[in-house]
Formats: C-alpha cells, sequence, structure tokens
C-alpha cells in the first residue's frame, strides 16, 4: 500500500488576476452587442457599395438604433451637453459676422476714398 500526497488546493487569493487552476489571466468576456453592432454597420455598408441602396440602408438604421440602445448615458451626456456646444457656435458665427461688417466697412471707406 502506497502513500499518495493530495496537492493543496490553490485558493483565487493567490492568482487575484488570474485564474485559480492554471494561474493564467481570465480573459474577458466578448462584447456581443459591440460585435453585432459593428457587423450589422459592415453589413449595411457592403450592401451600400454594391448598389442595393434600401437593404443597406436599413441595416445602417438598425446598426444605429442598435448603438443608441447600447449607449444610452453617453447619448443622455452628449444631449445635455449639446446646448453649451450651440451657444459657442453662435458666438462665433456673430463674432465672424461683426468681422465681415467691419471688412465692408472699411471697403466702402476705401472706395470712397480712391474715387474721389
Amino acid at each position: 500500500m502506497g502513500v499518495t500526497a493530495f496537492p493543496h488546493p490553490v485558493t483565487n487569493s493567490n492568482y487575484p488576476d488570474g485564474d485559480a487552476e492554471t494561474g493564467m489571466p481570465q480573459q474577458e468576456s466578448s462584447d456581443w452587442m459591440g460585435i453585432t453592432i459593428g457587423g450589422t454597420l459592415l453589413v449595411g455598408s457592403l450592401l451600400l457599395l454594391s448598389g442595393k441602396k434600401r437593404a443597406g440602408l436599413v441595416a445602417t438604421a438598425a446598426a444605429t438604433a442598435l448603438t443608441v440602445l447600447d449607449q444610452q448615458e453617453t447619448i443622455r451626456e452628449w444631449w445635455n451637453a449639446l446646448p453649451q456646444y450651440l451657444d459657442e457656435a453662435q458666438r462665433l458665427l456673430d463674432q465672424a459676422q461683426s468681422t465681415i461688417d467691419d471688412l465692408a466697412a472699411k471697403r466702402e471707406k476705401l472706395l470712397g476714398m480712391f474715387n474721389r
């Protein structure tokens, strides 16, 4: 009769970032929603390139809808930040308009000086 030593069980505390049995890092689960969205967008693009416009638009619209469903928090943040960007764009447009008006006035003044 022989004596066999049983190995001690390895706990997760020895491998906090890995698998207890192999000691290898655990692989992250696949992002199935992202894969689905990317695949749908790719199919839609290929359909558009092949000339099947209606099917391509339907596929890309489906990918867009899936993206909105998957990224609701990001969409909400962008929506809340949109008024600030619009205010900044309006300010830049007002500044450009005042610069154009100023240049037009100077142009008229110069034309008046040369036409004497």
